[in-house]
Parts: C-alpha cells; structure tokens; sequence
C-alpha cells in the first residue's frame, strides 16, 4: 500500500492530502482541510505536539503505534513521519509496524532474498578457488572482501528468510562502519569521490554492524546509480532527537549525501516503499530494506531533498536493545 502523505502550512494547518493518506486514516481531506493533526483523535493532540516540535528545531520526527478512530469501534494502529520543510511539515503515515516479535518481511523481500541465495554461495566458492590462485597480496585482498561481502548478504538473506533469531547487537564504531562502505563502495566505483565528514567525539553506538553496513551501503550505491560522482559520508551527534515515543533521546545522525540527479518529484511520496524505484532496470529494495534496518534499531530514514543531488539522514538512537525475534 503507498505512503500516505499530508502537507501543513507553517501553522500546522493541513493544506492536502494524498488518497494514501485518507485510506490509512479514515480521514477524508475535506474533513481534514485547514485543521490541525489534532483532528486525528483520539492520538491526534500528541501528533500535533510532535508536528509543533520537528517545525521548531528543525528535525524529523517519528510516532510509532499511534491509534486513530475515523468513526466508533473502527480504530487503526499508524506509524507518523513528521519532517519539517520550507513551508511547513510533510507527513508521512504507514501501517504501524508490526513488534519485533513478529516483523516479518514483505513477500516481494523474501522472494529476492530466496533468488540470491544460491547465486551467492557460487559466487563465494568462485572466490575461494581465485584466492588460491591468486598472484599477489592486492589480488588476495579483494578476493577476501568478495568473500566477505558474500558471506554477510548471505546472513541477510537468512534474515530475510526468517532463519535468524536475533541480531548480533554489539558496541560498535560507526566510523568503522562507515569506512567499511568507503571501501566497498571504492572497490566498486573507483572513479567516485568519497568525503569524509566524521564528528570524532562520537561515543560506541549499540548495534548490528553488518546491518548497518548494509542500510548505508544501499544509499551510497543508489547515489552512484544516480550519476553521483561525489558523496559525503558524514556523521554527528542529534541531543534534540525524540523517539517514537516523543521521548527526547541520544541519538546518532549519519548522513549520505551526493550530487547525483536526486529523487525524481514522481517517486517522492512512495520512496520508501518495496519495489519503488526512479530507474527503468532498479529493483526498488535497497531503500526499503533500509528504512527497515533503521526502524528495527528503534531509528528512522528520511529523505531531505536538495536542489542538486540527495541527502538521506539515518537516525539511531545510541543505546537501543533490539528484542528476541522467533525463528
């Protein structure tokens, strides 16, 4: 099902909403029209808060599991994306998650994840018989990180399955993370140049790596896919950050931005979603399974747009506890 989105003024005031929108509401946008979130009952006075905060200091802001109720005994469970813009707040709704004892992936995921596994387990075979054959240290390091990297996208792949029980949550140096993409993204595209942006005083955050690898690796990958020649990796610490409970939180700012052709004004509503893609030949899950990177680790992936190139900024919270999924 697409995003729902929703446009308020700089008062707060929705101005129009897409059908998305009204669908996973049950809030028609005449019925909406020049009020404020408020409206949304009986969760909307929190939302408006929340609304009233990502204007102010200019951050975005998510409410998970936020109850509606359009008409009696017919309430509905949403999660809230508010991002503050030039002229007011954009609003994106989904279907709330689901907890993390029973996440499970989208059909269209997991059916990829099912394609790829073979493919992987040749290809890392294929590089176990070139490292031995291989003439010097150069040819031994990238044969390794090809097996490397087949080995991590096949754990994913297990996870997408529903084979794994819990991620491998540790502490971890974001900068690591981040100059592992550097690396990947280097061997990859040689002619791409990568800047670095680092706030060096960042504490440990608490997580999964290679998850996070992944998440990152899917933006860096889809700026060099828009034409992107140069990116920034860029990290820093959020104190005005509030979580999905409107909580105040430390938290992790990452950002990935180039100066590629940008998100086409078609996709912006639906970015997100699986198989939503601004190519003819992209499969539309590298920013999906993102976002769902960032959410299992109580975080949030958003888009801000750029007059030239993109900016995708992940949000993590510094000390999340991811729970116990069932196999």
């Amino acid at each position: 099902m697409a995003t729902g989105v929703a446009w308020l003024d700089a008062a707060l005031r929705l101005t129009s909403a897409n059908p998305a929108f009204a669908e996973h509401t049950g809030f028609g946008q005449s019925r909406l029209k020049g009020q404020t979130l408020e409206a949304l009952a009986p969760d909307g006075k929190h939302l408006h808060e929340l609304a009233l905060r990502a204007r102010n200091e200019g951050s975005a802001t998510t409410l998970r599991d936020a109850a509606l109720c359009a008409m009696p005994g017919h309430e509905t469970r949403l999660d809230f994306t508010l991002t503050p813009h030039a002229d007011g707040v954009l609003v994106e709704v989904h279907p709330a998650a689901a907890t993390a004892g029973t996440t499970r992936v989208s059909e269209s995921l997991r059916g990829f994840a099912h394609e790829i596994r073979n493919p992987l387990a040749a290809i890392s075979g294929a590089a176990q018989l070139l490292e031995q054959h291989a003439g010097d240290a150069r040819q031994r390091e990238l044969t390794q990180l090809i097996r490397d990297e087949a080995a991590r996208l096949a754990t994913l792949t297990e996870r997408l399955l529903g084979k794994r029980s819990m991620m491998a949550t540790r502490a971890v140096n974001v900068h690591a993370v981040l100059e592992r993409v550097a690396e990947l993204l280097g061997a990859e595209h040689p002619g791409t140049t990568i800047v670095r942006d680092y706030d060096p005083s960042l504490p440990a955050w608490h997580g999964d790596p290679d998850r996070l690898v992944q998440a990152l690796l899917n933006l860096a990958r889809n700026a060099v896919e828009a034409n992107a020649k140069r990116l920034i990796l860029r990290s820093r610490a959020e104190a005005g950050w509030r979580d999905t409970h409107g909580q105040r939180v430390p938290a992790l700012r990452i950002e990935v931005e180039d100066d590629g052709d940008g998100v086409p004004a078609a996709i912006a509503a639906t970015l997100f979603e699986p198989m939503v893609s601004g190519r003819a030949d992209g499969t539309g899950l590298g920013l999906s399974l993102a976002r769902e990177i960032a959410r299992e680790h109580g975080g949030e992936l958003t888009h801000q747009a750029r007059t030239r190139g993109a900016c995708f900024v992940l949000l993590l919270p510094r000390n999340h506890r991811a729970r116990e999924e069932p196999a």
